[in-house]
């Protein structure tokens, strides 16, 4: 590993140490923070997996209605069925937080309905047709929450992987380099001390030589 080109001094030695202190803290709250994330993000996946399985299952349903109600129906009648909403929605999108990540939020509100009925004639149209839109009309709040929680799970899964990044580079990169250097520092002062003490020696016999000389 290598070290951080700085002078070997005792004021260097001092703010490194308050920067491992300092790294180790930030590696700790980080790698927290990461499996707090990991534990909501499985969480999430369950339950978007329930969702899609659920979801899928009601547009397979309500696709293959479409299939014979289009069988039974011609192509005009169809369409012109089609022109009219079976119902009418309000989302409004918004953000909330999760653990420091603003994910959206959609509130679905529908609207109050005229007619209970279906907006098209009975007489043009076949029974299946009723059958898919009140299957879709069924899931559509389902869909919303699923988009709602699918984006969620995305944007926390690059939070997650941002956040490993900033983890390992704490613990592999920067604290062991930090170490490494304190370490050097240390072994420099060391050195120097040393060196420092045997002058000091040397100096103090050839004074007491000079004096028993004399």
């Amino acid at each position: 590993m290598a070290i951080l080109r700085v002078n070997p001094t005792r004021m260097e030695l001092t703010k490194l140490k308050k920067r491992l202190k300092t790294a180790a803290r930030g590696h700790k709250l980080l790698k927290d923070k990461r499996d707090e994330m990991v534990r909501q993000f499985m969480l999430l996946i369950r339950k978007n997996r329930t969702m899609r399985i659920e979801v899928e299952k009601a547009l397979s349903s309500a696709l293959a209605d479409f299939v014979l109600a289009r069988v039974a129906m011609t192509r005009e009648s169809m369409d012109e069925a089609l022109l009219f909403p079976l119902r009418e929605v309000d989302l409004e999108v918004s953000k909330t937080n999760i653990m420091s990540v603003n994910v959206p939020k959609i509130d679905y509100q529908e609207k109050k309905r005229t007619q209970e009925f279906f907006p098209y004639g009975m007489l043009s149209t076949s029974a299946e047709l009723d059958s898919a839109s009140a299957e879709l009309s069924k899931v559509l709040p389902t869909m919303v929450e699923l988009a709602e929680l699918e984006k969620t799970c995305n944007m926390l899964a690059d939070e997650i992987e941002k956040t490993r990044r900033r983890v390992n580079a704490l613990e592999y990169v920067m604290i062991p380099q930090l170490e490494e250097t304190i370490k050097y520092i240390k072994m420099k002062l060391d050195e120097n001390e040393r060196g420092s003490l045997t002058r000091l020696m040397k100096t103090k016999d050839m004074i007491q030589q000079r004096e028993a000389a004399q």
